[in-house]
């Protein structure tokens, strides 16, 4: 993990609420998974009580004059009570945030990762217990977590840590397993997950798919392993790869179906495995692709889901290197020797490989025959006329809404006749999802003035007169 990545990990964390951000492009619940959680946490001031808590298996936090947290009911709440007990109007985003987390969101079976300052591991452990509140012991530090801690260490990480007291890292898996590997005699014991169900009815439920298409993407995916799903912006690629990798395996089992987004910049050694640099020279670390296809190899009864988002920004000869070959269904379990340290290695049969792109990005070059040899393609469209999208205006009983989603499948036919532009630049459903009644008129000005109207500038910037006229007819149908 880059800093850059670990001043991403402080600024977004304290934007979250207490539930995920509900994803674009579909009309069913966020994966309310009841999945295992890691985190970065330090143990006191500069990790002050690391050897008091070691001993004790337990891991505290302060902010002692907030009281019992199980009191709280939102992290508004603890942000009122700080302002309260410092007299300030601050926002207090980390401190909320932390002390929410703390009593709200870690449970039995999450994976805590200690640390010193910005560049010691100094343990690991796993949460074996629910969060209390004692100030019988400590009057400083009266918020506990049960914690099994497995191993005492002092590991030198030499990219930078997370700065906060508490901060949660499930969704870095590259910076999870950097640590990881610190641990010569790391076990990680399988969390007791029950995984919801995921049928086909209820991929069917949450989709603008209809059976027939989703039969036949289904049909695909099995028949050639490796498909890559196109489509305009807004047409809910990300959210409808992951459900019909669900709808698959038959649960919403994440353990099973990883999320990359290639760029430029994205390289082998990122992808398989390569060099890095470190206090003592450089070592040699696995990629996440790498990891993906071992943890598949080693359960080959269940099937497995690569999601590759923007595979067109990447140069997939360079990133898949000797493997670029064995992506093909014939030749998965065949074995070729790896660049960096020569070890036979292959692409599991149970694993499938679905890319995402974008039709509209102008600033890519048509992909090679090569890359479309390996893979089909499936074209995702805008999905104002499905049966599920009209189910969900009703619902929604908005005049405004209606006479809009009729003015945008006019200017879906425009920008689809449009000799430069065409069917991969139409305006996806996506945007208009996960509307709610009581705040819907002023989200439609939001997504028409500072998504749609800035998107037809890009398209149609040779044509100033054309954005006007459209501008003037969105505007006047949401004001």
């Amino acid at each position: 993990m880059e800093t850059e990545d670990y001043t991403r990990i402080n600024s977004t964390q304290e934007n979250k609420d207490e539930s995920e951000k509900q994803e674009k492009g579909g009309i069913g619940d966020p994966d309310n998974i009841n999945e295992r959680n890691y985190w970065i946490y330090s143990p006191g001031e500069k990790a002050n009580k690391w050897n008091e808590y070691y001993k004790q298996k337990v891991m505290g936090i302060g902010w002692n004059k907030v009281s019992d947290l199980r009191k709280y009911n939102s992290k508004k709440e603890i942000v009122k009570k700080l302002q309260e007990i410092n007299k300030t109007n601050s926002k207090y985003p980390n401190d909320s945030n932390a002390l929410w987390q703390f009593s709200n969101e870690i449970k039995p079976g999450d994976i805590i990762f200690a640390k010193k300052g910005l560049h010691k591991i100094i343990g690991y452990g796993i949460v074996d217990g629910e969060y209390y509140y004692d100030n019988t012991k400590d009057k400083e530090y009266t918020n506990i977590i049960p914690v099994n801690w497995k191993e005492k260490e002092n590991f030198n990480y030499k990219d930078t840590l997370p700065l906060k007291t508490l901060t949660k890292i499930t969704d870095y898996p590259e910076m999870i397993e950097k640590i990881k590997n610190l641990f010569e005699d790391y076990i990680e014991e399988e969390p007791k997950t029950n995984y919801p169900e995921y049928k086909k009815e209820d991929f069917l439920k949450d989709s603008f798919i209809n059976e027939e298409e989703y039969n036949k993407l289904i049909d695909l995916i099995k028949y050639k392993m490796n498909v890559i799903i196109e489509g305009a912006p807004g047409v809910g690629k990300t959210y409808i790869s992951k459900r019909l990798a669900y709808s698959i395996i038959g649960v919403k089992d994440k353990e099973r179906v990883e999320l990359v987004q290639f760029h430029q910049s994205y390289s082998y050694e990122d992808f398989i495995m390569g060099y890095r640099p470190s206090e003592e020279g450089f070592d040699l670390e696995k990629g996440i692709f790498y990891n993906f296809c071992k943890k598949a190899e080693n359960d080959e009864e269940n099937s497995y889901f690569f999601i590759i988002d923007e595979i067109n920004r990447g140069n997939l000869s360079k990133i898949f290197g000797e493997l670029f070959m064995l992506i093909e269904k014939d030749k998965r379990g065949n074995k070729v020797p790896l660049l960096y340290n020569k070890e036979s290695f292959s692409i599991p049969k149970n694993l499938y490989i679905l890319g995402l792109m974008n039709t509209a990005d102008r600033s890519l070059a048509i992909m090679d025959y090569a890359l479309r040899r390996r893979f089909a393609f499936y074209t995702l469209r805008p999905a104002f006329n499905s049966e599920n999208f009209k189910k969900y205006g009703e619902e929604l009983n908005n005049p405004k809404f209606n006479n809009l989603i009729e003015l945008i499948k006019e200017l879906n036919n425009e920008i689809k006749e449009d000799e430069v532009l065409g069917e991969g630049f139409q305006i996806g459903h996506s945007y208009f999802c996960n509307l709610k009644k009581d705040t819907i008129d002023k989200n439609l000005k939001y997504i028409i003035n500072f998504e749609i109207i800035p998107l037809l500038k890009e398209y149609w910037f040779d044509e100033p007169n054309k954005v006007e006229t459209w501008s003037s007819k969105l505007r006047n149908i949401i004001e």
